[in-house]
């Protein structure tokens, strides 16, 4: 009898869990940390993009600058050759001038007072693990030359980049854990507000499956309306970053609501994280009351 009770229509609510676990403080709590969970999603895709990006900027990392008369006479050509027979070297091309003057735009103006230098981008075979010795050897090659090696700075910039991604992992699994948490106090909490109907209940024949059930389908809801709205906060947020860091990815930042770089969030990621919570909630919760269902005589 009491197993059919607790199967009557959704409406009904037989172990009170309506009043026992409290919707606002639950959903509240799981919404702050979805809100950081969505955060550090966020912040792991975006080191790991600028990780790719610096990682393959590294194959360019050296640069030949020639003065300005070298395209003119004939220096330049016999760089180009001397810089295609090392084998470090993958490839070399001139910096086209006029992507030179957009480089040098905010220091020296719209018309330069002086001639610009000539200027080689070298495509390396691979980051070298000394790159003043290259440079030395780059030099010593083309006479006239000096040369910016600065993939040291493009091999620290590579592990700031995946230190950041670990590190926004290890908050996400963090924050996991500290959900876990969260939803298993709650449900103890739970447990000892209505533990005479449990126990009554369950001597009466409600199964364990049963029980256990009630409260994980509660936990799931509540778990679940908390990372969703912890989520639809995050959004604007990482809309926000992603046009801050828009010039370090390469692009423009955008200006208003509609300029901001919507499709550049992470959306599967955040679209997976109400479910998940709330499959976490209800994992949790069933866990927990069968644990203490166990115990009873």
């Amino acid at each position: 009898m009491a197993e059919a009770r607790l199967r009557r229509p959704r409406g009904r609510d037989p172990l009170g869990l309506r009043r026992a676990l409290s919707a606002r403080l639950l959903s509240g709590l799981v919404a702050a940390m979805a809100l950081l969970a969505a955060l550090a999603i966020a912040g792991a895709g975006g080191a790991a993009g600028l990780a790719a990006r610096w990682e393959g900027g590294a194959a360019a990392a050296m640069t030949v600058q020639l003065p300005a008369a070298a395209a003119a006479d004939g220096r330049l050509p016999r760089a180009l050759e001397a810089l295609a027979e090392m084998p470090e070297v993958a490839a070399a091309r001139p910096m086209d001038q006029a992507r030179l003057a957009a480089l040098l735009r905010p220091w020296l103006g719209e018309a330069p007072a002086l001639p610009l230098p000539v200027v080689i981008e070298l495509r390396l075979a691979e980051l070298p693990e000394e790159p003043a010795l290259l440079a030395t050897r780059i030099a010593a090659a083309v006479p006239g030359a000096a040369v910016e090696a600065h993939g040291v700075w493009v091999a620290r910039l590579l592990a700031l980049a995946r230190s950041l991604e670990a590190v926004a992992l290890a908050a996400l699994l963090l924050v996991a854990g500290i959900a876990v948490t969260v939803v298993a106090v709650a449900v103890r909490a739970g447990i000892a507000a209505r533990r005479d109907a449990i126990a009554l209940l369950h001597d009466l024949g409600a199964t364990d499956a049963d029980i256990a059930g009630r409260f994980a389908a509660r936990a799931a809801w509540l778990v679940g309306a908390g990372g969703l709205l912890g989520t639809l906060l995050a959004v604007p947020v990482l809309a926000g970053f992603a046009n801050l860091a828009a010039p370090l990815l390469g692009t423009a930042p955008g200006t208003g609501w509609q300029g901001l770089p919507w499709a550049r969030l992470p959306w599967p990621e955040l679209a997976a994280l109400p479910p998940l919570a709330a499959a976490l909630g209800w994992a949790t919760a069933q866990a927990t009351v069968r644990r203490w269902l166990r115990r009873l005589p």
